[in-house]
């Protein structure tokens, strides 16, 4: 890790008051505390992350320092290696920073196929942990169970269910089944009767439906298994049942049948529960649903489709909520095998946990109709999020928490009067349309990270982080976390929300006169003008380069990528004759 970097982590750290997801930060003077064993493990069950000893948190993470920096480095490097299964090998090292000898340690995410890390002295069930917001939780012994099936391809699904017999199919679903079978895959299935092409397809399992078969094609699989199913609940406020009148919810529909079945009866509970909004269109006016019914199609089918049905979760349903602001689907089981929160939305990035249903599925049609419930091409969240963008609508917020899925579409428009008002009030020209989208998310108090961005304006991950990174050079923006773990929040000058009054705030958008004063007439590096103007270095880089351009002010190097070159004011004009 390099020094700036670690100073940036630091700052943000100070500025937060606290650790994060990705940051761990222990005093450590003398001896290792015991709880890095349960951070550690937290980090390479997660998304990796970075930790710091010799911060003291409790002081607002001062540099305390660590006495003997090599005996701790290798007490470190022995817990990892030692006490950890399997043993880790991170990167650590000592920095001197203000004064004080910090031992980093950089602890990668474990591939799916190795996980979970645990504590060999407690044991897998008691000793792995996961890293939950800016601490570190054990996970349950479910939680533990779904991280040792996903080291390989789960078979759940293709599991025979006992007492069942192809009696418990439904006719009308097999009939169309078969006959896309042998429309589509005809070398496999054409010269096979009903009873061998469904083993074939592994609906049948010997002389019983496999669980997979009993959820796609079965005449009412919750005879068997009563809590597979979806349950609908639309809720009168923001929180839940309304405490004011005693309605505990508007609207409560429990979907029963085969999956198709299921996926239709949901959305026929969310069409019937969804507002419609007019918006203008050319010269006339179109009416739409809150929420665009390809988005919610897709989230519902995921939910049912990639679903853990282990054990231990077939007694809970697939969950959708509606709130006046947001609807929320929920599964059991989180994301499997490649699929992270980082690359959903990625096209053609997909890992099925059910194989087996989602082959089946393929061939299965929605009702009524010849399309099939799903592709298994991996487009369901890229169709998800594209419908979300062509209704001018903010991206859905996916969350996996290893033992479920959790997918939240916030309920307002995007681009609506207010922010594009706020917006304007910014006074930054030259903000492309995704920025201002970004811009907005925020406005309605949206989470914002290079993810987020990429999935609300179908950017790639480059050109998303030049963008995020000109919002944080213009003051727009905040990045907290380090580069690596980016999030970023609206500068407090401005959020039109920071005093409480959600009235535009006017940006103070130029800097021109700061990094002047700053500089005063003497000299000074970068890293001296970011310190005496408290602004973000990218802030100071791009008016720097401003100021060069005016002649206001000069380097002493001709390569202003290096560390030693200093800026100057020029005698030659004033701001006041650039017309600033």
């Amino acid at each position: 890790m390099l020094y700036d970097e670690l100073a940036e982590i630091i700052a943000n750290l100070r500025d937060l008051g606290g650790d994060h997801a990705f940051v761990e930060a222990k005093r450590a003077e003398t001896k290792l505390p015991k709880s890095v064993r349960e951070t550690v493990s937290a980090f390479a069950n997660t998304n990796g992350g970075v930790l710091i000893l010799g911060l003291d948190e409790a002081n607002g993470f001062e540099a305390t320092g660590v006495r003997d920096p090599a005996k701790m480095e290798a007490d470190l490097a022995a817990t990892c290696s030692e006490n950890l299964e399997p043993p880790l090998r991170p990167l650590i090292g000592t920095h001197r920073f203000e004064g004080a000898d910090l031992v980093v340690a950089e602890i990668p995410e474990l591939p799916q196929s190795a996980k979970p890390s645990f504590s060999r002295g407690i044991g897998m069930t008691q000793g792995s942990f996961v890293r939950v917001a800016d601490g570190d939780r054990k996970l349950s012994p479910y939680e533990v169970q779904l991280m040792v099936a996903n080291r390989g391809q789960p078979r759940d699904d293709e599991q025979p269910v006992s007492g069942t017999t192809i009696a418990n199919l439904d006719n009308q679903l097999v009939e169309t089944f078969l006959s896309r079978l042998r429309r589509h895959r005809g070398r496999a299935f054409a010269d096979l009767d009903s009873t061998a092409a469904l083993r074939r397809a592994k609906v049948l399992i010997g002389d019983e439906l496999s669980l997979a078969g009993l959820l796609a094609l079965g005449e009412y699989p919750q005879e068997f298994f009563p809590q597979l199913m979806l349950t609908f609940v639309h809720y009168p406020t923001k929180s839940g049942p309304d405490p004011r009148n005693g309605t505990r919810f508007i609207d409560n529909v429990a979907a029963e049948g085969p999956i198709p079945i299921m996926v239709d009866e949901a959305l026929l509970a969310l069409r019937r529960n969804m507002k419609r909004r007019s918006t203008v269109r050319g010269s006339g006016r179109a009416e739409a649903y809150e929420y665009p019914e390809a988005a919610l199609r897709e989230a519902v089918v995921n939910a049912l489709v990639h679903r853990d049905y282990s054990g231990p979760s077939l007694g809970t349903q697939v969950q959708v909520e509606m709130y006046p602001d947001r609807l929320v689907i929920r599964n059991a089981g989180g994301l499997f095998g490649s699929v992270r929160e980082e690359n959903l939305g990625v096209e053609g990035t997909s890992s099925a946990r059910n194989a087996t249903l989602l082959k089946i599925l393929e061939d299965s049609p929605v009702p009524g109709t010849d399309r099939p419930i799903c592709e298994n091409r991996g487009s369901g969240i890229p169709t998800m999020l594209a419908a979300m963008r062509d209704a001018k609508l903010s991206p859905p917020r996916f969350a996996d928490n290893i033992s479920t899925f959790t997918a939240t579409f916030p309920n307002h428009t995007l681009m609506g009067n207010d922010a594009v008002r706020w917006i304007g009030s910014l006074n930054e020209h030259g903000l492309s349309d995704s920025q201002c989208h970004g811009l907005a998310m925020l406005f309605h108090g949206e989470t914002l990270n290079n993810q987020a961005y990429r999935n609300a304006n179908d950017l790639d991950s480059r050109v998303a982080t030049e963008e995020l990174g000109d919002l944080v050079a213009r003051g727009l923006l905040v990045p907290g976390g380090g580069r690596r773990y980016a999030q970023y929040t609206l500068a407090e000058d401005a959020d039109p929300h920071s005093s409480g009054n959600p009235a535009p705030v006017k940006h103070r958008a130029d800097r021109r006169e700061e990094i002047l004063a700053a500089l005063g007439d003497g000299e000074a590096t970068r890293a001296d003008l970011v310190a005496a103007t408290g602004l973000h270095d990218r802030t100071v880089t791009r008016w720097l380069s401003t100021l060069l351009r005016q002649g206001l002010i000069e380097a002493t190097e001709k390569n202003l990528r290096s560390p030693n070159v200093r800026y100057r004011r020029t005698r030659q004009r004033t701001l006041d004759e650039t017309g600033g």
